[in-house]
């Protein structure tokens, strides 16, 4: 364990310097700490919008998933890609063209200041939640890896995260999250091709999976894996291409950088949901009992299988890169929650509340007080992660699950409908809201999966067929009541009443225009290839270190070829960072 705990330490260090490095970039104005000044390249825009997708959840608990019920697992990653590819389509560039410095600014011109004031404090809260989720999944297999305190492991990682989010703002989170994303690049493709050697081939990985590859065991009604597929889209494109999500893009360049940046995400979603579930598919056969080896974690005990791999099949210091996968997956979620918290409750409260006692403060008193606010958000975060460590009776799917499906999406469903419908009245949002909760209440409490069944004349489902339908039926109700209800609230629109009209006139004419970036982006542009490749550079070298710990000569090879290819990357970073002269 020796050379996991010191490849861990110094990816902490490298994640640490990328803080300092970037801080100078982030310390010039609020817009700088919150969304990077608009002045973003498009790899960093699209690695960040995949990796605050990705988070730890992937390599826990929707690894779990994949070893207990095989392919399934991918209907919600291609989800994911799907909804990515809508941004490519539609609302990415359309983001970036708000003009806005964060989400709720973007929400106040299309529903007006009262809705902005809900919708701010609802969104703060509902990111504790989310990034606790986060959190806690690392926490859980932290804790598994160094037979830690899962308490314990939670507070010094998310104390960790504060550092960075803290320090350099929206700079350093996306910049660390590029890095990040190289991190788990590189431990994903090597875990998968080791995988697939083990196993015997992508044959024998699919024929020998116990109870079937496709559609896995205890499933009797394969319809409901078919309905998981369907419903998984829309749910996606609501829950990631939404006013509140925008964030991700707005820290775009430009309208052209802003859809690269989506289709980057795209891609990267696409080919990472088949080679990140390799292992935990090949540990199926391999290592049956793995979820055996961590009975302490209850029914998350399977949510570690890709510990177990790595143990097993991996040369001696993979470990140490898997953790810091999971390390960069957590840090991205949790970080870019924080920074945009800091930046919803400057823009959206407190600079209201300023104007309205008529008092003046300076923008870097507000970047102080900024920072502040992202130090208090790590710590609701941590407390959040907490109280989701002692909920042992749900897997981390399901809670991520349940997060997902019962609290985001009746939040979300306005701001991607207001989005279409432009015409609504003032209460449609926050009542819509309320009803989506009444409809997440309902699906959970009386047509529940078992009553559902019943009307088809089935007697009894199995508990994963429980727990399927019972996401289907929440987010079905989402998509065809809650939604359909807020798009039906235009009726009652009386434009005469509509104090709102200009502003959100004004957003939708912004929705249209493309943005297209300054005269002084070029020196920026080079800032980010210089620093970043420098980073990435850094990074490889100590991959390329690992080659000479005591492994199999194979291992050695695998870590040699990690780092050229990762080097490869921070080389044509820093070339394309010179100045290019032109002869006279």
């Amino acid at each position: 364990m020796f050379y996991d705990y010191l490849v861990i330490a110094l990816y902490f260090i490298l994640i640490l310097v990328i803080g300092v490095v970037f801080s100078r970039m982030a310390s010039k104005s609020t817009s700088d700490y919150f969304r990077g000044g608009g002045r973003m390249l498009w790899w960093m825009v699209g690695s960040t919008a995949f990796m605050a997708q990705f988070s730890a959840v992937t390599f826990t608990g929707a690894a779990g998933k994949a070893f207990t019920d095989g392919f399934a697992i991918v209907a919600v990653y291609i989800g994911n890609t799907f909804a990515f590819f809508c941004g490519w389509a539609y609302f990415a560039h359309r983001f970036r063209q708000m003009r806005v410095d964060t989400p709720t600014q973007a929400i106040r011109g299309r529903f007006g200041t009262q809705n902005e004031q809900f919708f701010s404090w609802a969104l703060i809260m509902f990111s504790f939640l989310n990034a606790g989720v986060w959190l806690n999944a690392l926490g859980v297999f932290t804790s598994a890896v160094f037979d830690a305190d899962i308490s314990l492991t939670i507070i010094a990682i998310g104390v960790t995260v504060l550092f960075v989010s803290v320090l350099s703002g929206a700079w350093g989170v996306v910049a660390s999250d590029f890095v990040q994303t190289l991190v788990v690049a590189v431990v994903s493709i090597a875990c998968a091709i080791v995988a697939l050697v083990k196993v015997g081939g992508p044959v024998n990985m699919v024929e020998n999976f116990p109870g079937g590859f496709l559609i896995g065991p205890n499933m009797n009604y394969p319809l409901i894996l078919i309905g998981t597929f369907i419903f998984f889209l829309p749910k996606q494109i609501i829950t990631m291409m939404n006013l509140h999500d925008s964030f991700r893009f707005l820290n775009a360049k430009d309208s052209f950088n802003a859809r690269k940046a989506a289709l980057l995400a795209m891609i990267l979603m696409g080919v990472g949901t088949i080679i990140w579930f390799i292992p935990p598919w090949a540990a199926a056969t391999l290592y049956p009992d793995a979820a055996a080896d961590y009975a302490q974690l209850g029914n998350k005990a399977a949510d570690a299988v890709y510990l177990v791999f790595a143990r097993n099949a991996m040369p001696i210091g993979t470990i140490g890169l898997l953790m810091a996968a999971l390390f960069a997956a957590s840090m991205s979620s949790m970080d870019s929650a924080l920074n945009k918290n800091a930046g919803i409750f400057i823009r959206s409260i407190y600079e209201p509340f300023l104007k309205k006692k008529n008092i003046q403060n300076s923008d870097r008193k507000l970047l102080s007080i900024s920072q502040l606010v992202s130090f208090i958000s790590g710590v609701g975060v941590i407390l959040a992660a907490l109280y989701f460590a002692s909920l042992k009776e749900l897997s981390l799917f399901q809670l991520m699950m349940s997060v997902s499906t019962m609290v985001q999406l009746p939040m979300m469903v306005p701001l991607v409908v207001g989005i279409i419908v432009k015409k609504t009245p003032q209460w449609a949002p926050w009542v819509t809201i309320v009803l989506g909760f009444f409809v997440s209440w309902f699906v959970m409490n009386v047509f529940t999966a078992e009553v559902c069944a019943s009307l088809f004349g089935i007697e009894s489902l199995t508990e994963r067929e429980t727990i399927d339908m019972d996401i289907i039926l929440t987010i079905a109700g989402h998509v065809f009541i809650t939604s359909s209800f807020f798009w039906a609230t235009s009726l009652f629109y009386k434009e005469a009443k509509d104090e709102n009209k200009q502003e959100t006139d004004q957003f939708f004419k912004n929705l249209e225009t493309p943005f297209i970036a300054d005269n002084q982006q070029d020196e920026v542009d080079r800032q980010q290839r210089k620093k970043l490749g420098n980073m990435v550079i850094v990074m490889s070298s100590g991959i390329l270190l690992m080659a000479l710990i005591p492994n199999p000569l194979w291992g050695r090879i695998m870590f040699v070829l990690c780092a050229l290819g990762i080097s490869g990357i921070g080389f044509l970073l820093k070339r394309s960072s010179k100045v290019k002269t032109t002869s006279p």
